[in-house]
């Protein structure tokens, strides 16, 4: 009996262990075959001209976000480019930004921040001054590229003040790389980017909105000839068509639509939240558009929109010389961006009243993109009103 049990035994041990054995080998084969089935795709890398960093063709632009977490999840996605700006969030941001990355090997991320002289500009000491608190904020002592903000001109573009601050950046180590960034007036911008021989690194607006721009798309290849490298912003073309945002941009359709041009070298598009993070990090595998995202595209293009093309038609229009093209690009941070604090600290830069059309019988200012200009000034300038920490 004592036999029959230990023979019974055994026979359910055996086959217990055949069992297993057989289902290990099922289990082996199954994640080989979806290992085949989920080929991991590869990251789009493209260099940022003569500087030879090569980045992932999406990087981020930290402006909004207020969320360490948000860098985290990016850097560890994959993300090696952040732009920030000694501006931005009044200082917060560069603090974020530094406080997140002061624990992660400097040689493994790419940072840029911003300096950008008041309209009745500044000296070259205090350009460099704005630079040291920019560098104290972050933690570091070189960034990899420091840009002139906001340029809209040639003359500012070329300004013997900044550019010799640049220069000194440079030289002392604390800037690796040196470009200026543009939002409107973009190709003249460029062009003088490319004229100086000085700049390395040119950040400028570029989306579906500009297609038919041909100077810009002169400018962009020039720069490229020239060995520039080129970051794109305000991507998403504001965001949204409406005053209400009831009519979203395809933004994952408008950041493909900027990176498919070659010359774009990296995009830093605005990321707030970790569904964006995910959306826009998916363009860095593939940025081919499908036929859904053209049609979205097309539909934004019909629209009259919340993006000003920064192409200047207005200069010279207005009775008051008023600076519509700050007004249009703040009227978009609001309303389009959901960023009054950004739309705020635009305004009040222009020194303008709380309602800087006042007295005129009509507006005689002609948009092309065919903005209602004198409605929008209108709007956007009760902004400076608003108390500051309403806003933050």
């Amino acid at each position: 009996m004592a036999n029959t049990i230990f023979n019974r035994r055994n026979f359910l041990l055996l086959g217990a262990t055949a069992t297993v054995g057989m289902t290990a080998q099922a289990l082996q084969a199954i994640p080989a075959k979806k290992k085949k089935e989920k080929k991991k795709k590869k990251i789009i890398y493209r260099t940022l001209g003569n500087t030879g960093i090569e980045l992932p063709i999406v990087s981020m632009g930290v402006m909004k976000a207020d969320n360490p977490n948000i860098l985290k999840a990016a850097y560890e996605l994959g993300i090696r480019h952040f732009d920030t700006a000694n501006s931005y969030q009044e200082g917060r941001n560069e603090e974020m930004v530094g406080n997140y990355f002061k624990d992660i090997p400097r040689d493994k991320v790419i940072i840029s921040t911003k300096i950008h002289p008041p309209k009745e500009g500044m000296s070259t000491e205090q350009f460099l001054e704005k630079f040291e608190e920019s560098l104290k904020r972050l933690q570091m002592s070189y960034v990899d590229i420091l840009y002139l903000h906001v340029c809209d001109n040639r003359a500012y573009t070329l300004d013997p003040r900044y550019l010799e601050a640049l220069r000194r950046a440079k030289e002392s180590g604390k800037a690796r790389f040196v470009g200026c960034s543009t939002h409107i007036n973009m190709a003249e911008v460029i062009n003088a980017a490319v004229d100086s021989k000085f700049y390395d690194v040119v950040l400028t607006s570029y989306n579906f909105r500009l297609k038919d721009d041909a100077e810009l798309q002169k400018a962009l290849q020039r720069a490229n000839d020239a060995g520039l490298g080129i970051v794109a912003m305000k991507i998403m073309a504001g965001g949204f068509l409406d005053k209400e945002r009831k009519k979203p941009v395809n933004c994952k359709a408008a950041l493909k639509w900027a990176i498919s041009n070659p010359l774009i070298h990296t995009s830093i598009p605005g990321l707030t939240n970790f569904e964006m993070l995910k959306e826009n990090w998916q363009v860095a595998l593939n940025h081919n558009l499908d036929d859904q995202e053209r049609g979205d595209l097309q539909l934004a293009m019909n629209d009259t929109g919340l993006y000003c093309h920064g192409c200047l038609t207005c200069s010279g229009q207005c009775p008051k010389n008023l600076p519509i093209p700050d007004l249009m690009r703040s009227y978009m941070y609001n309303y389009g961006y959901s960023y009054p604090a950004k739309a705020q600290t635009t305004v009040a830069q222009l020194n303008l009243s709380y309602n800087p059309c006042e007295g005129c019988p009509g507006c005689t200012v002609a948009c092309p993109n065919g903005f209602d200009v004198r409605e929008r000034i209108t709007d956007i300038a009760r902004i400076k009103m608003v108390p500051t920490s309403f806003l933050v």
